[in-house]
């Protein structure tokens, strides 16, 4: 499962590095920040996938999230503000739906691994995104599929669970992967510039700060991308 963000560009380099030939998912699901589908098709190209698909579902129609919805997104929140509650940029089951149709596309490529960059410590409090989840789902896998059934076991990879972003950044600079291509942004100008403000741009800051590196792509709208 691949955004374009820093953390699922890492893990489709852990894959790669683990050996795994890898093929690429990504969703237009009436994001406001679509414009990260430009950078994971960068990131795809430049780890090397053997193919990209991006699906279109579009996930306005339900609301509820100021990533598809009429509701601002919001800024500058302090760490205790991170860390308190469900933030409103949560998708309403995002996660499940995705990964849904990241085993569906697996069960047709005959593939038992599923790869994405789910984080349980700079998470934001999204609730999809926790370790018991992640097993639930891989339980929910090995029951509901003709694969399963079959003999044929998947399984849920999420190699940055308990990594904070800091040890991210590192990670991903001894992997090779170009930094300057991925984006982490919730509400980007239509440009393709990080605001800077967001939970998302505030997290990565704080990565690249821990890494003391730095940041070669999410750079504010005052400076371009890089």
């Amino acid at each position: 499962m691949l955004s374009g963000g820093l953390d699922s560009a890492t893990a489709l380099a852990i894959a790669r590095s683990e050996g795994f030939g890898a093929y690429a998912i990504s969703f237009r699901y009436g994001q406001r920040h679509s414009i990260e589908l430009e950078s994971a098709r960068n990131v795809a190209g430049a780890i090397g996938v053997e193919q990209h698909l991006i699906v279109d579902i579009d996930l306005r129609s339900v609301g509820g999230s100021a990533l598809t919805d009429n509701i601002d997104v919001p800024r500058d929140r302090t760490a205790e503000d991170l860390s308190a509650g469900i933030p409103v940029t949560y998708v309403p089951a995002r996660n499940t739906i995705f990964l849904s149709l990241a085993l569906a596309f697996a069960e047709v490529l005959e593939a038992g691994d599923l790869f994405l960059g789910a984080n349980a410590i700079d998470y934001s409090g999204y609730p999809d995104c926790r370790p018991e989840y992640l097993r639930a789902f891989e339980a929910l896998a090995n029951l509901a599929t003709r694969a399963a059934v079959e003999g044929r076991r998947l399984r849920v990879h999420a190699p940055l669970l308990e990594r904070g972003k800091g040890e991210i950044v590192r990670l991903a600079i001894d992997l090779g992967v170009d930094l300057a291509q991925t984006l982490s942004c919730y509400d980007p100008t239509p440009a393709g510039a990080p605001c800077g403000a967001c939970d998302a741009c505030v997290l990565r800051r704080r990565g690249f700060e821990d890494a003391g590196v730095p940041d070669p792509g999410n750079l504010p709208p005052d400076r371009g991308r890089g």
